[in-house]
């Protein structure tokens, strides 16, 4: 008799990766999720296979651990073991097809598998290849499984969104590519947990381990991790985080680099490379922004800011107030804690603040945030107090305190992630705090000074000043706004109106005074005037980029000496590239395509730059064109082609990056595309 001898294995390929959903993932490896069976077809050579005489085992590895499991013809295995049977539809002996399946727990990475072949004269072994596990968010006894397909389709599969920036009432999005496709980055995110010193073998199963693992190793401060933060404004050894547009040249060029620090990142870059691989690695991950977001150093959820007598903020404390915060939420059960606290999770990779002795931080329950359970895991009160520290704003003059004030609503006045299917923010403010504390994107800023807020003065205050702008700031444009003034008691006073505008970054105290006015004014008993103002673009048009501008107003009574500010932080929207596409319902796999970027000069200058563009699955690595200078008001086009490589819905990106101007000019585009 023959020997039963194996030809080839067909690890199927198409077919499990379209069961599995990791389509995008790779033409040449196997990439399956755990807690569901894929299929691998035998060719046999010699002779047929014998059920009553012949056995399959299996044996799988991933580094020291392997398990090893025969191949049996009952489908009903345990949920908690690798198990193997033949399909149930009959049996070819000659090419038998089989199932093999994992435990919904089972520990992810690149497995290698063995089949050894025992018949009555013995056993041959066979080095069948590898295979890629990761987590399964379809399957209901994974610790990821979110429940609704349009969640899966967003927080696991998609490969593209917008982030947000700005300010509450003028948020700028900003796309990214989070390329968990393309080529050599699931690999690169595999390998990140292997380089970790915190990773262990023992725990690569559970979300929550694997979630701080990511997170400290997204930033490099205790090991070797993807990037290095720089807040300081000086990159001339790297690139400025606002010009990354993706996840892959990052994580690349840090594999490219034996693991050596990406330079450089600061919070949104870290956010949004953290959600690439939690995605690419199946769990569930949205990008967060939150807007004025406290750093509290001294953890008594009070931040405190100071003024000059004349409006000009002073850089005096060691608290500090972001303008916006990015961190990411990642979906999974809670075992730890107990079901009340499954679902989102915040994690941010961003180093601030050391968790267990390492820079990272959680994964923190949003349902433990809002509840203010800080006696729970991980990280709850930091990240608590991001999102729910009082302001303490003090009015100062050679050391002397002239006022002070407290608002209990300005941090984490908004929080917000993309809607799903959508480019529009979806609010969350009412996950993390009671929705009472949100603040409408459209409410103006007010100060309200009363006797209450001015004890140590001892002496009655009868003034309410808000400060408003007429209009959302566009770069090219005059800013306008309105100081209104309210005289709330019997007598007439005569006030002087002290404005002062100065630039700012969105993670630290302003620069210098860049506009400022002084006036008089005279206001009658119980009356209420509005006094106008406007900053010459002119004035702020070089200075901007992504910087944002502090406005406050503080109104002096001559008589009573008493000052009361109102104070508005806001950023300067930039205009942006339109990206058309020549018959954009019918782009199709595999055919070559063109999209035109458009864009015009609304600076009151010549403006050049080099024009870069870019797309997850439309264009292999970067498209470049240099723009000559041209005129104000001048429209500048450009045209590229495209050959789709993937199919569904993708984002086509263009950044221009002035020469002679600080500002980034962006655009994208979504593309659907089709099979050919």
């Amino acid at each position: 008799m023959e020997e039963l001898r194996i030809q080839y294995v067909n690890l199927e390929l198409q077919g499990n990766h379209e069961s599995h959903y990791t389509q995008g993932f790779s033409s040449k490896t196997l990439v399956v999720r755990r807690g569901a069976p894929f299929k691998i077809t035998l060719l046999l050579k010699g002779r047929a296979f014998n059920p009553h005489t012949d056995t399959l085992m299996f044996r799988i590895l991933l580094g020291r651990l392997y398990a090893e499991f025969p191949v049996t013809f009952s489908k009903q295995g345990s949920p908690s073991r690798w198990s193997a049977y033949f399909t149930p539809k009959g049996l070819n002996p000659n090419s038998p097809s089989l199932y093999i399946s994992s435990p919904a727990s089972s520990s992810i990475g690149r497995y290698s598998v063995q089949l050894h072949v025992l018949t009555q004269h013995g056993q041959k072994g066979y080095v069948v290849g590898d295979f890629v596990l990761l987590c399964n968010p379809w399957c209901s006894e994974d610790a990821v499984y979110i429940p609704f397909e349009d969640q899966r389709e967003e927080y696991v599969n998609n490969d593209s969104g917008l982030l947000y920036m700005g300010t509450p009432k003028n948020l700028e999005s900003r796309p990214w590519s989070f390329d968990q496709y393309e080529p050599e980055i699931l690999d690169i995110c595999l390998k990140l947990l292997q380089v970790s010193p915190q990773y262990g073998r023992n725990l690569h199963s559970d979300p929550i381990y694997l979630s701080r693992v990511v997170s400290a190793m997204i930033n490099c401060e205790d090991d070797r991790g993807v990037l290095r933060g720089n807040w300081l404004g000086d990159f001339k050894n790297g690139v400025n985080p606002s010009k990354w547009t993706g996840s892959a040249d990052i994580l690349r060029q840090w594999a490219k680099s034996k693991f050596s620090p990406v330079m450089y990142g600061q919070c949104w870059v870290f956010a949004a490379v953290m959600c690439t691989v939690m995605r690419a690695l199946g769990i569930p991950s949205r990008v967060i922004t939150n807007f004025n977001s406290a750093h509290d150093t001294n953890g008594n959820l009070v931040i405190e800011e100071f003024y000059s007598e004349t409006g000009k903020k002073l850089p005096h404390s060691k608290d500090s107030i972001w303008n916006f915060h990015v961190w990411v939420e990642c979906w999974m059960t809670r075992p730890d804690l107990g079901a009340g606290f499954d679902g989102w999770q915040v994690l941010d990779p961003t180093p601030q603040e050391r968790s267990g002795g390492i820079f990272c931080c959680g994964p923190a329950p949003v349902k433990a945030i809002r509840d203010r359970r800080v006696d729970l895991v991980y990280d709850i009160p930091f990240v608590y107090a991001e999102v729910n520290a009082d302001v303490h704003t003090v009015i100062v003059k050679q050391g002397q305190v002239l006022s002070s004030s407290t608002d209990t609503e300005r941090v984490g006045s908004l929080i917000v992630t993309q809607t799903i299917g959508s480019p529009r923010p979806q609010n969350i403010t009412g996950n993390y705090k009671p929705t009472k504390a949100a603040m409408s994107l459209h409410r103006s800023k007010s100060a309200t000074f009363s006797r209450e807020s001015t004890h140590k003065r001892g002496s009655t205050r009868g003034l309410s000043v808000s400060l408003s702008l007429l209009k959302v700031p566009v770069a090219g444009e005059n800013i306008t706004f309105t100081v209104m003034v309210t005289n709330t008691e019997s007598i007439p006073k005569v006030l002087r109106e002290h404005v002062n505008a100065q630039t700012k970054k969105y993670n630290r105290s302003p620069s210098g005074t860049f506009w400022e006015v002084h006036n008089v004014v005279r206001i009658a008993p119980h009356e209420a005037k509005v006094i106008h103002h406007l900053i010459d673009h002119a004035q702020y048009e070089s200075l901007m980029g992504d910087d944002l501008v502090n406005l406050a107003v503080v109104m002096e009574d001559e008589f009573t000496q008493e000052r009361v500010l109102a104070s508005e932080e806001f950023n300067i929207t930039s205009p942006q590239l339109s990206i058309q596409i020549a018959d954009e319902d019918s782009v199709m796999l595999h055919k070559e395509h063109t999209a035109l970027v458009v864009f015009c000069n609304t600076f009151s200058v010549p403006v050049s730059g080099l024009l870069t563009v870019t797309g997850s699955g439309l264009i292999e690595g970067e498209m470049h064109s240099r723009i000559q200078l041209f005129n104000p008001g001048c429209t500048m086009e450009r045209s590229f082609s495209f050959i789709p490589r993937m199919v569904g819905k993708k984002m086509l990106q263009a950044t221009l990056v002035l020469k002679n101007n600080s500002a980034k000019i962006v655009g994208y585009r979504m593309i659907s595309v089709k099979s050919a």
